[in-house]
């Protein structure tokens, strides 16, 4: 079988212990990232079988088109990013692994690192260490300060875990359904969204990005944190309002921010207003890219790969298809 996998930035996926998988198919791997459908169509002409890494290669109609020999998509994520109807149409079947119930602990675990990594201003630090400058600045600890949850959910349960651990006091908001769970794990819940983003230290953002969730954050929510607050988003750039995050920073409130997620990935030439201020730290979507992550990830995607040429498919998302073809 022809397969093709796409954006593997770090050229990683050969070296995973679950690649031996595909042995004896015929894989080639892009490294770099293309989003226009010329350049895409041109790159999978050939194939049968196309691997996706999360949400990083928008695969709509106009593509799909062009792919006659395409069978298979198969990756590990949600699929806003696909155009399932087309891929219906076209009987190409969409296999992808949700793992509904399994938290993202590389995720969560990021989220934690640059909570620290702001609070004590460590890239701030090692930056002025280079330039022969010694403890340039001063942090904020974490104990006894208030963490808010934003999406009390599977990833925002084991942050506060961690919150609970280094001696904070954790503040949740969310779904009535996530505000129930939090009580019931022994946490407070805030009198209203408003006294979440008042009262909280450090308020990290953990929902899904759906149509009644972008934008949710906005001017007016951030202009009432305190002056050294931190927010961290490790969820999707849309949670926000566009442009309120930076124009909120420059007025000083909050004080900072940590971020993860990008409206455009990636970056267009390194480029982005967060990037060049002191009071942020950016990272390049880190949360799932860890080699642990990628073995069980990955591990998923070749499972429904090899399902598919047994004639089995797994996780298939538009089981329209299957009817179609049998």
């Amino acid at each position: 079988m022809n397969i093709t996998i796409l954006d593997d930035y770090q050229n990683v996926v050969r070296t995973l212990r679950c690649f031996d998988r595909l042995a004896g198919h015929n894989v080639t791997i892009w490294n770099d990232h293309a989003t226009d459908t010329e350049t895409l169509a041109a790159r999978l002409k050939d194939t049968e079988a196309l691997v996706l890494i999360r949400e990083r290669t928008p695969i709509r109609a106009p593509l799909i088109e062009r792919l006659p020999g395409l069978r298979l998509i198969s990756q590990r994520s949600g699929y806003p990013h696909i155009d399932v109807e087309a891929c219906t149409r076209h009987g190409v079947i969409v296999s992808s692994n949700m793992h509904p119930d399994l938290p993202s602990y590389p995720t969560a675990e990021l989220t934690w690192g640059l909570i620290l990594a702001a609070m004590r201003r460590i890239p701030q630090e090692m930056i002025a260490m280079r330039a022969g400058r010694w403890q340039s600045t001063v942090g904020l600890g974490l104990r006894g300060r208030t963490l808010g949850i934003f999406g009390y959910g599977r990833i925002g349960a084991v942050v506060a875990g961690y919150g609970t651990a280094f001696g904070m006091k954790v503040l949740a908001w969310g779904r009535e359904a996530s505000i129930a769970k939090a009580g019931a794990d022994g946490h407070a819940v805030a009198s209203s969204r408003a006294a979440l983003f008042e009262e909280s230290d450090v308020l990290t953002l953990h929902l899904r990005l759906i149509d009644a969730t972008r934008g949710i954050v906005t001017a007016s929510d951030l202009a009432r944190m305190k002056p050294d607050a931190l927010i961290v988003n490790t969820s999707r750039a849309g949670l926000i309002e566009p442009g309120a995050l930076e124009a909120a920073l420059r007025a000083g409130r909050p004080g900072m921010a940590a971020v993860d997620v990008y409206d455009e990935e990636p970056l267009p030439g390194g480029r982005h207003p967060l990037l060049v201020m002191d009071n942020v730290v950016c990272t390049p979507h880190l949360g799932y890219v860890e080699r642990d992550g990628y073995e069980a990830h990955f591990a998923d995607i070749f499972e429904q790969i090899l399902a598919y040429q047994s004639g089995t498919p797994i996780n298939v998302v538009n089981p329209e298809t299957l009817r179609r073809t049998q």
